[in-house]
């Protein structure tokens, strides 16, 4: 086992971390189209390097062959129980509106490539390895699961600010309870930030009961994933 950093070097490390997580949050939000795509999977690797350079093992990043038949028995679980809730939300008529959201009126090849490629590649690769490999294992050494988890989440909710400014004027439902003027924005803004928080704190779990960054991206891909591809086919009965 390498040894523990530093506190000094663990800071420098969080530090280097979340401005290159910033950096990224902001092209992504405000550079050409699908820049997380390419940006995704090239920071993920570069954060990997920056943590085994600061001592953690692949065990500490959820990236440890031992775990990974764990991991995949959660990733299954986790994508059938994302897919029932999903099927009970369209099912029932006072939920179905949650799914009508502008931005996934998307053609079936469109809806398609952002479900299997879009998301796993340009979002859960990079927030997966980032909140739920890097910087939970960078704090779990020094502060324990706890602190850990607690870091990770809280910074993984403020890491959806700017991908939200817009909620309640794309998403239906959002739009008809907060209002789609500032006040709706602001409140739609502070619950996309405490409602990821607590999933943070949910796949935080998923992953250290699994050991395996592996069921927490299942989970992640499948909240994203199924659900573009639920408003994307509601939307095409809507309108055909």
């Amino acid at each position: 086992m390498p040894d523990h950093p530093s506190r000094r070097r663990l800071l420098l490390v969080l530090g280097a971390v979340l401005i290159v997580l910033a950096a990224v949050n902001v092209a992504d939000k405000y550079g050409p189209p699908h820049t997380g795509l390419i940006a995704g999977p090239v920071v993920a690797l570069a954060l990997v390097l920056l943590a085994r350079r600061a001592g953690l093992t692949w065990h500490d990043l959820g990236l440890s062959k031992r775990t990974l038949l764990p991991g995949l028995k959660y990733a299954i679980g986790a994508i059938a129980a994302v897919a029932v809730v999903y099927a009970i939300g369209v099912a029932l008529p006072w939920t179905r509106p949650a799914f009508h959201d502008v931005r996934y009126h998307l053609h079936l090849s469109a809806a398609l490539m952002t479900a299997f490629i879009v998301v796993p590649l340009g979002t859960v690769l990079l927030e997966e390895v980032a909140f739920r490999g890097v910087l939970l294992g960078l704090v779990n050494r020094h502060r324990g699961a706890t602190w850990a988890s607690i870091t990770s989440s809280v910074l993984f909710g403020l890491w959806h600010i700017l991908p939200s400014l817009r909620l309640n004027h794309a998403n239906q439902a959002v739009g008809a309870v907060l209002g789609t003027g500032m006040a709706g924005r602001v409140l739609a803004v502070a619950g996309v930030v405490a409602f990821t928080a607590l999933a943070g704190v949910l796949l935080c779990e998923l992953r250290r009961r699994s050991g395996s960054l592996l069921a927490s991206a299942a989970l992640h891909w499948a909240t994203n994933g199924l659900g573009l591809l639920v408003a994307a086919a509601l939307a095409a009965v809507r309108f055909a």
